[in-house]
């Protein structure tokens, strides 16, 4: 409260200034409005405080969580005030300390004893300006409204015309800890969390560069979601940043929850079951994509990142491969590569070559397939969708169950119920360990969104392969690679930089060169004029 003390300080000196001087104090002030002239559109507060207090009853009416302070300052405790907040909105010993402050320390220095009146308030804060860094002048009653959701504090004084507001909003918020959906093994283990200022702050102890630019987007919905997105000046492609622009503009009448509401907006199809922008909750990772020129969004209340655009080779990369040597990275990438094409064609090999092609298959391994498929009721395309569904089923109860009992039995559930359709006859033990195999793959895959893009599309893929066998997986594979050579990310090829072919940028899709290398090349390997 260190504006009641200059403003007792102040009381007794000379209050008589020049109409010009006073304008030119009064417009250094920290005011919500920047514009002074009046505006016949935008509701103004009244000088007249029964008027302010009767608005701001009527626009909250029926919010229980909301407190209204009425007090008394001056000679002989004459004039008027009143205080408005949230308790939701405030930490208990802020809401403590504020009534003990407001009603004790302020009315102590402006109660009795004072000749502290009205017009001394007026001119002490037209004048002199809100003294706290967290304080502002607002002459918009739209604007108390939205300082108040908020969580700020907001004064009303009788005889003037401007409130006083006051930053105190106080939630507990979750602390930083390791990232849950990206761990590693060596690297940092920072994690963000569901307060955009933390998120944006460790961003800036990462990049300590002016050329980081982070840009407010308001929104203007029944949400208000404060939305910022941030890129690299001189790194990012300005025709991208341009074009990302003019999507997200569009979010401004948008209820935005979080940052996947913002992808489904800009993203370029919809449709597809590929995702187009990548997500990730590790402050490194959103650095790193940074310097490569990317943009990032980040939105309060949610402690995922995206980042635009999201090309298909770094869906299957993770942080730590930049934390391991060359080799062991190069070796994990492969690997990676590996498991996609299990997770996506395992099943309908298994299918083609059982039910077209049993003369491609080693004779005594053909001889075991067909010992352990006697006896099963249903052709192998009928038993691979059975117990697809039931994996996927148990995959996802182990994800939505609490989590000291979800992964329990997602494990029990999955060995309980292959074992007993092996016994019942239903399926074959080797279709078991497909579909086993099939999804271990599939979990090796370092985004989640994309992992789930290649469940969703296997299904088709066992589809073709019952139809034409091997012939149909090839057309299914073709399809696909054609959707993904189509496919754009923010106006960027999605299949890039392997379509179109980009021999420099080589060095870090599969293989992994060295970090000297990759360091002395600083280009970004996206600043270049999108396809069209």
């Amino acid at each position: 409260m260190n504006f009641f003390r200059r403003l007792v300080q102040s009381r007794n000196r000379d209050k008589i200034i020049e109409q010009n001087d006073s304008y030119d104090l009064l417009s250094k002030s920290r005011t919500s409005n920047q514009d002074e002239s009046p505006n016949l559109g935008v509701s103004t507060i009244s000088t007249h405080l029964p008027d302010n207090l009767q608005k701001i009853k009527d626009v909250f009416e029926n919010c229980s969580d909301f407190s209204i302070i009425q007090w008394q300052y001056g000679p002989e405790l004459s004039n008027s005030a009143f205080s408005i907040y949230f308790d939701s909105l405030l930490q208990k010993k802020d809401h403590n300390y504020f009534r003990e402050a407001l009603q004790d320390q302020v009315m102590h220095l402006l109660g009795p004893g004072t000749t502290v009146m009205p017009e001394d308030v007026i001119f002490f804060f037209n004048n002199k300006g809100a003294s706290s860094d967290s304080a502002l002048l607002i002459k918009d009653f739209d604007e108390v409204v939205k300082n108040v959701l908020k969580g700020n504090i907001v004064i009303f004084f009788d005889q003037w015309n401007t409130a006083l507001g006051f930053k105190a909003i106080g939630l507990e918020t979750r602390q930083v800890t390791e990232s849950v959906t990206e761990p590693v093994v060596q690297g940092p283990r920072e994690s963000t969390v569901e307060n955009l200022s933390k998120n944006l702050g460790m961003l800036r102890l990462r990049l300590k560069t002016a050329n980081l630019k982070i840009i407010s987007l308001p929104t203007t919905g029944q949400t208000q979601t404060n939305v910022a997105y941030g890129y690299l000046e001189g790194t990012v492609n300005p025709e991208m940043l341009a074009e990302f622009q003019r999507r997200v503009a569009k979010l401004q009448n948008k209820e935005i929850l979080e940052t996947s509401y913002i992808e489904e907006v800009i993203e370029d199809s919809a449709y597809s079951p590929f995702p187009q922008y990548r997500y990730t909750e590790r402050t490194d990772v959103a650095v790193a994509s940074l310097l490569e020129g990317k943009i990032v969004v980040l939105v309060d209340g949610t402690g995922s990142i995206l980042i635009c655009p999201g090309l298909l080779v770094e869906l299957l990369q993770s942080s730590e491969d930049y934390y391991q040597r060359t080799v062991v990275a190069s070796l994990i990438r492969i690997l990676r590569m590996f498991a996609l094409f299990i997770a996506v064609g395992l099943p309908s090999v298994y299918i083609a070559f059982s039910t077209y092609h049993p003369e491609l298959i080693p004779t005594v391994l053909l001889l075991a397939v067909v010992n352990s498929r006697e006896g099963i009721p249903f052709p192998a395309v009928i038993e691979a969708f059975i117990m697809e569904f039931f994996f996927e089923l148990l995959r996802e109860a182990g994800i939505r169950l609490p989590r000291p009992v979800g992964s329990a039995v997602s494990i029990v559930g999955a060995l309980v119920i292959g074992e007993a359709a092996i016994n019942a006859g239903i399926a074959s033990p080797i279709m078991v360990i497909i579909v086993a195999l099939t999804g271990i793959a599939s979990f090796a895959i370092p985004q989640y969104n994309f992992a789930i893009s290649l469940r969703i599309i296997r299904f088709p893929v066992m589809l073709f392969a019952a139809v034409m066998g091997i012939f149909g997986i090839l057309i299914a594979f073709m399809l696909i690679w054609l959707h993904l050579a189509n496919l754009r990310s923010l106006g960027q090829p999605y299949l890039s930089p392997l379509g179109p072919f980009l021999p420099r940028q080589m060095k870090d899709v599969v293989i992994r060169a060295p970090l000297g290398i990759l360091m002395r090349s600083p280009k970004n390997r996206h600043a270049r004029k999108p396809s069209k």
